[in-house]
């Protein structure tokens, strides 16, 4: 039975009653009923219509609540665009009413502080007091208006930083259930309406990624972060001496101070000579000698700063060269335009022809291992000498090549030799991937302009993983492409990924990303910032000088890593180093809201106080024991995923 028919039933059953009433002939009891009746009408009749106006002003309550809601989602900011969003919304929730003429109104606005604040009213047409009883009914009005209020709290500004571990232990369904968990919350997160660019009140859903394994790829922001690589230079030319023309011994005078007799030989003090080929005082062959006391046909010799004392050696019978030498050691002079070395750095030249002695050789079967590394002295930013390597004892002579080069060898150089476990000169080439930082910005958010982040040489069976890090983006189908491109590879550096899942929401790391990429300041009210880390296993994998170190399970054969000797840039145990990270992130000032996702891990812990395991680490970093989930299949990851989705994006009903 519908409403009206019941009304009308009531009507019908009260005006016969008072019909009877009426005819009735008791004397006061008419009269005083005949007073009585306008109030009995209106309290008995109007009580009706209210009761109806409580269940409209119920259902205009919840309408009103949804409508908020939408406005409060919409990219909108003016209050007539959220009012016609509300109003949308109100139509299609309670289609009776907010028509053209009917007199219903709502207004939507936006105060300063993101509260959506809504008002509607409607016109609630009485049922009974006009149709019964005149002329009392008209007393009361055609209408009973109803009013309710919403208000709802528009989310602020979000960042999310998600940090998947994409590791070889993933490979197979596994990287298959996290790519839908991830791109599940991406739709929930990312909401489709929004805009790149940035709009005062309206709240803006960004997220970054940050695939990690064996370490970070940054991409393009690689140089950003870690500085240039130092390549290779050409080579123009080889020699120990700056010309060919040789000078004469004519005489050795013996003495405390040894003088050579040389008619017209032009050397000045200070100048090193290489004299050979002396008969008789062959105590004086094969040296370099530094000249002193020089006169136009004389000059004394000089050793490591003294005299040479020569008054009860041989005696001089016959010849001998002389020969004027580039550098004090006549070591050979390498030519190499702007070659951007520094003293005792190590370099491998390739491709030399004549001193072919002087190509590095690597032995690739062997664990890269190399011959022919050298160190340099600086001559001038064009030329270096080979330490050690005496030119006059060379038995052959550099010849010009089109491709012969020389390439530093230290970290930050295009490749980099290391003592491996076993103790073995190992050359490998850079890659694209970061590690973790070291010394006093270990674990900071400094501006990588400031403080460089570490580079990987890794080896060959440890590679530098493609996926690469995307920064905060409203962009779905960005997002989503990355994911869908993520290849599981590698050994699990679980500390480098929690680092860069901070210093991508971090204003201050960040600063070197795009201004629509860039993560907001800290301690904005309408910002908040947070950090999902997931893992599937172990950190296994710390760097030393940017080489695997240690024989830590799963990182790579051992012979690969590098031995790590004293005093080397080493953080230690990646648990306490992606703990450390965590401790700051929480930080106040920073307030970072961390989430951990362990899928399937084991369940054991470390010793009190001691971080040991990814146990330890989800339960540290985790901002409370909500914040961290521990799926064990493809399923409740996905279900884990789009709760931690929901609880970001959720709006709340203020009043």
């Amino acid at each position: 039975m519908g409403v009206g028919n019941r009304m009308t039933g009531r009507v019908q059953a009260i005006a016969g009653f008072l019909r009877r009433f009426a005819v009735a002939s008791h004397g006061n009891v008419a009269m005083i009923f005949a007073l009585m009746l306008p109030v009995l009408a209106i309290l008995t009749l109007g009580g009706i219509d209210i009761s109806r106006a409580t269940t409209v002003r119920s259902h205009l309550q919840d309408a009103l609540d949804a409508a908020s809601l939408a406005a409060a989602r919409s990219p909108y900011i003016t209050d007539a665009e959220l009012t016609e969003v509300g109003l949308r919304s109100l139509r299609a929730n309670m289609p009776e009413y907010f028509g053209a003429d009917s007199g219903d109104t709502a207004t939507f606005t936006l105060s300063p502080d993101r509260v959506v604040i809504a008002d509607a009213t409607v016109n609630i047409r009485t049922m009974v007091a006009n149709i019964i009883l005149p002329p009392y009914g008209r007393m009361l009005d055609d209408t009973l208006p109803v009013g309710v209020r919403s208000q709802v709290t528009r989310s602020p500004n979000i960042e999310v930083s998600l940090v998947l571990d994409i590791t070889g232990s993933m490979a197979g369904s596994r990287l298959t259930d996290l790519k839908a968990a991830a791109r599940d919350l991406v739709e929930t997160v990312i909401k489709a309406d929004q805009e790149a660019r940035a709009i005062p009140g309206v709240p803006r859903m960004r997220m970054a990624l940050v695939p990690y394994s064996m370490g970070v790829n940054p991409g393009d922001y690689a140089v950003a972060v870690r500085g240039s690589i130092r390549g290779a230079t050409d080579i123009s030319g080889i020699a120990w001496s700056p010309t060919t023309t040789t000078r004469s011994v004519a005489g050795v005078t013996r003495g405390s101070a040894t003088t050579i007799t040389s008619s017209g030989h032009g050397y000045q003090n200070g100048d090193t000579v290489w004299i050979s080929g002396v008969g008789g005082a062959t105590w004086i062959n094969a040296k370099a000698y530094v000249v002193a006391a020089s006169t136009a046909n004389t000059f004394q010799i000089r050793r490591n700063g003294a005299d040479v004392n020569s008054a009860s050696a041989a005696q001089w019978t016959s010849g001998g060269t002389i020969r004027l030498c580039t550098v004090g050691s006549c070591e050979l002079v390498v030519t190499s335009t702007n070659h951007g070395l520094a003293d005792n750095e190590r370099v491998a030249m390739s491709n030399i022809m004549g001193l072919t002695s002087l190509n590095a050789v690597v032995d690739s079967r062997n664990n890269y291992a190399v011959t022919g590394i050298f160190g340099v002295r600086r001559v001038t930013a064009d030329t270096f000498s080979l330490i050690g390597v005496v030119g006059p004892n060379q038995t052959q002579t550099y010849a010009s090549a089109n491709n012969d080069a020389v390439q530093c060898v230290e970290i930050g150089c295009q490749s980099y030799v290391f003592t491996n476990t076993q103790g073995t000169p190992t050359l490998r080439a850079v890659s694209n991937c970061v590690s973790e930082r070291t010394g006093v910005d270990a674990y900071k958010e400094t501006a990588p302009g400031d403080a460089r982040v570490g580079l990987t040489y890794p080896g060959s069976d440890n590679g530098c993983l493609g996926s690469t890090i995307t920064p905060l983006t409203v962009d779905r189908a960005t997002l989503n492409a990355q994911i869908n491109g993520y290849r599981a590879v590698g050994s699990t550096a679980g500390q480098i990924g929690v680092g860069w899942g901070w210093y991508m929401v971090s204003p201050i790391f960040g600063s070197i990303f795009p201004v629509d990429n860039r993560p907001a300041a800290y301690n904005l009210k309408d910002v908040v910032k947070v950090v999902i880390i997931m893992t599937d296993g172990e950190f296994n994998t710390t760097y030393c000088n940017s080489v695997v170190t240690g024989s830590l399970s799963g990182s790579g054969e051992a012979k690969q890593h590098t031995r790590c000797d004293p005093g080397a840039a080493y953080n230690g145990n990646p648990f306490e180093q992606a703990v450390t990270m965590c401790s700051a992130m929480k930080a106040p000032g920073r307030d970072i809201v961390i989430y951990t996702v362990g899928f399937d891990i084991s369940a054991s812990t470390g010793a009190a106080g001691k971080p040991d395991t990814a146990m330890d680490v989800m339960k540290a970093c985790a901002t409370d024991d909500a914040h961290m989930f521990l799926p064990k299949t493809g399923a409740s990851l996905k279900s884990d995923f789009a709760t931690i989705g929901s609880e970001i994006s959720r709006l709340r009903i203020s009043k």
